[in-house]
């Protein structure tokens, strides 16, 4: 067992971890509960993370971290635990449940480790995952603008700003708030469209308001026109009838 376990480590450091990882699975259990169990299976660990095969190396970090709660490594453990799951977030583009789950462990490390130097870097990697979640958001907010869906494009948009109060896209999101409430009263039955046109002037103001030197001031204007010209057209109708 010494000989093989002597060998799994030549394997490792000359990056053959596939042949080390073989050897070191077996070890573990002839290990366990001596002075070579913790070496071992943090080796295993890591040939697991060296593979790419990061959803199974963060459970054995994790576990690593729960059995040597006590071992130098153990705070390393823990941070690579969460590191896997931020190197599986996906792109924007799908399901963002590994993002969400990257944060969480982020904040995990940091709520036991808060004096780690680590913590900075945490911190960091925090915030880009959540710009991911940021981005998503966003983007699924400007595809239901982009199908037609209006009322439920203002909803998420107003959501976006909501749940990311410093996002870089409020102006953008403000923008398209205004733009899909008036193409949701252009779309409503007469009797609700004054009402609607009305809502358009209010996102109107709150655009104008948080950005009045913005990019979208001119092209902002020309929906406040079209929904003051459109409301005094169904009044001057509604005073016909």
């Amino acid at each position: 067992m010494e000989a093989k376990y002597a060998a799994a480590v030549k394997y490792y450091e000359k990056e053959r971890y596939f042949q080390a990882l073989q050897l070191f699975e077996e070890l573990i259990t002839v290990f366990r509960g001596t002075v070579k169990a913790e070496d071992t299976y943090y080796y295993y660990c890591e040939c697991y993370f060296k593979t790419g095969e990061y959803t199974v190396a963060a459970y054995h970090y994790n576990n690593f971290h729960q059995t040597f709660p006590s071992s130098p490594r153990a705070e390393e453990a823990l941070f690579k635990n969460a590191y896997c799951y931020y190197l599986d977030s996906p792109p924007t583009s799908l399901d963002q449940q590994n993002t969400v789950d990257a944060i969480r462990q982020f904040q995990l490390f940091i709520n036991r480790y808060p004096k780690s130097e680590k913590v900075q870097n945490s911190n960091e990697l925090i915030d880009e995952l959540r710009f991911k979640l940021e981005t998503k958001d966003f983007n699924n907010a400007k595809l239901y603008y982009k199908t037609g869906n209006h009322k439920a494009a203002i909803v998420a948009f107003q959501n976006v700003i909501k749940e990311y109060p410093s996002t870089i896209f409020k102006e953008e999101s403000l923008y398209y708030i205004l733009r899909a409430s008036f193409a949701y009263a252009e779309q409503s039955v007469t009797g609700k469209q004054s009402e609607r046109y009305k809502s358009t002037i209010e996102n109107y103001y709150k655009l104008i308001d948080a950005y009045p030197s913005g990019k979208y001031l001119r092209d902002a204007e020309k929906y406040l026109l079209d929904a003051q010209s459109r409301i005094k057209k169904l009044e001057n109708s509604a005073g016909v009838i």
